[in-house]
């Protein structure tokens, strides 16, 4: 028998360890997860294994200006809406948004669940642009900053 390693989550694991969970600002919103990297201890890159429900969404549309992000289609098919644009996405499909990145968004038509694998950096600091909300987000180290893009110019620089 094998020797239990810290390095690998077993497929039983991850389906043992998925949540649910939801974006607050995207009501349709509804994803079922597991996070693979940090299960294995990794800190500067994430790995998600995702599964949303027909006539669900992933998160909210939105861009990152620091941090790359990735999907990679395992089954089912999806529409990713990528700078305005919608594509029709199928099992195979890959999707890279290199920083800093275009908005894009998943949403899974149905009638079959939508499976993915997403990950991207994790970077000590991030600003994510909602822009479809007029929202932008500051991430430094644990510390988030939410404000309206309208207000961004009555911020000072490091605030």
């Amino acid at each position: 028998m094998d020797k239990p390693s810290l390095n690998i989550v077993r497929a039983p694991d991850i389906a043992a360890h998925s949540q649910e969970f939801s974006h607050p600002w995207n009501p349709n919103s509804q994803m079922h997860g597991t996070q693979l990297a940090r299960s294995v201890g990794l800190k500067r890159t994430g790995v998600n294994f995702i599964r949303v429900p027909a006539g669900k969404e992933s998160y909210v549309y939105h861009s990152h200006q620091s941090e790359e992000e990735w999907i990679y289609v395992l089954s089912g098919k999806a529409i990713a809406l990528i700078d305005d644009v919608e594509y029709e996405v199928d099992a195979g499909d890959f999707i890279g948004f290199p920083a800093p990145s275009v908005a894009h968004h998943m949403r899974n038509p149905g009638p079959a669940e939508l499976v993915y694998l997403v990950g991207g950096e994790n970077r000590e600091t991030d600003v994510v642009e909602f822009p479809t909300l007029g929202k932008r987000m500051e991430r430094r180290g644990k510390q988030m900053d939410v404000y309206d893009v309208d207000d961004a110019g009555n911020r000072s620089a490091g605030s």
